[in-house]
């Protein structure tokens, strides 16, 4: 933003990565006009439409993976509902938006950021985590 190149705007660029990316649009959207920006788009639809904001490719996989739970069930685990995916974005999308803040001060750092990444990962994968385990992975 015409700023000094630092570590604050590298976690800037990030978090409107990750809204480019969850989302499937770019800031320079002609969509984004006056004080409409990615990053308001994407907070002002965060309380409740989450669904409607992403990109509706990354629905279709949990429709395919519904489709293939008997694949999986052979694997000792099942798909992802569609509820799981929507927690799981709507996580993304609160790093990206809070990485995405207009005054540096208010984003958080980088090692808050990844640590945030990795729960949302292990939570969404069943990963194991402080000896508890999801129940989407069959012991």
């Amino acid at each position: 933003m015409g700023n000094q190149v630092s570590t604050s705007g590298d976690m800037y660029s990030f978090g409107i990565l990750l809204l480019e990316m969850f989302t499937g649009k770019r800031p320079t959207d002609t969509m984004f006009t006056g004080s409409l920006t990615l990053h308001n788009f994407v907070e002002m639809a965060m309380a409740e439409q989450v669904a409607n904001i992403v990109d509706p490719t990354l629905f279709q996989q949990v429709v395919m993976g519904e489709a293939s739970s008997s694949i999986n069930s052979s694997q000792n685990q099942s798909p992802a509902s569609f509820h799981e995916v929507q927690e799981c974005l709507t996580s993304i999308l609160k790093v990206g938006i809070a990485c995405s803040k207009e005054l540096p001060k208010d984003r958080p750092d980088i090692k808050e950021t990844v640590t945030q990444l990795h729960v949302i990962k292990n939570t969404f994968l069943g990963v194991e985590v402080h000896g508890r385990m999801r129940a989407r992975i069959a012991a």
